[in-house]
């Protein structure tokens, strides 16, 4: 018996199936999910996010948001989210090299969280990008 998952940004929906397990980065650490979890509601960290549906991994990147899991359905509310097949090698280069110019030149506290935050956005994404290419190899 599978759990529904719904994954939202404040933009639109991501994704809504049924899964069989959901690896989710949490402020706590990374949680695993399956059907009849016990309920809970939890922070997302920056990283990856795997969903396994009949056998088959699909990673997303995500940079944060909240996780709420009731026994037969999860409710990701996500910041930003990216499949790791949507995630576009050139733009995660490009971004982290915005982001640490960015911190080099930050001049105050808050500029400086700021490009740390930004950098460890993109370096997740580059991290969910490089385990999907591993699995492909595989």
């Amino acid at each position: 018996m599978p759990v529904h998952l719904e994954i939202v940004t404040a933009e639109r929906q991501i994704y809504s199936d049924e899964v069989d397990l959901i690896s989710a980065p949490t402020r706590d650490g990374r949680v695993g999910i399956l059907p009849r979890h016990a309920p809970l509601l939890t922070i997302l960290q920056p990283g990856e996010l795997t969903i396994v549906k009949d056998g088959t991994r699909t990673p997303f990147a995500v940079s944060g948001g909240f996780m709420q899991v009731l026994p037969d359905r999860v409710t990701i509310l996500a910041d930003t989210v990216e499949r790791a097949d949507d995630i576009d090698a050139a733009r995660v280069e490009a971004a982290i090299k915005r982001a640490e110019e960015l911190r080099q030149s930050a001049q105050t506290d808050q500029e400086l969280a700021l490009a740390e935050a930004k950098l460890r956005k993109e370096m997740v994404r580059l991290q969910v990008m490089r385990m999907r290419e591993i699995g492909r190899r595989q």
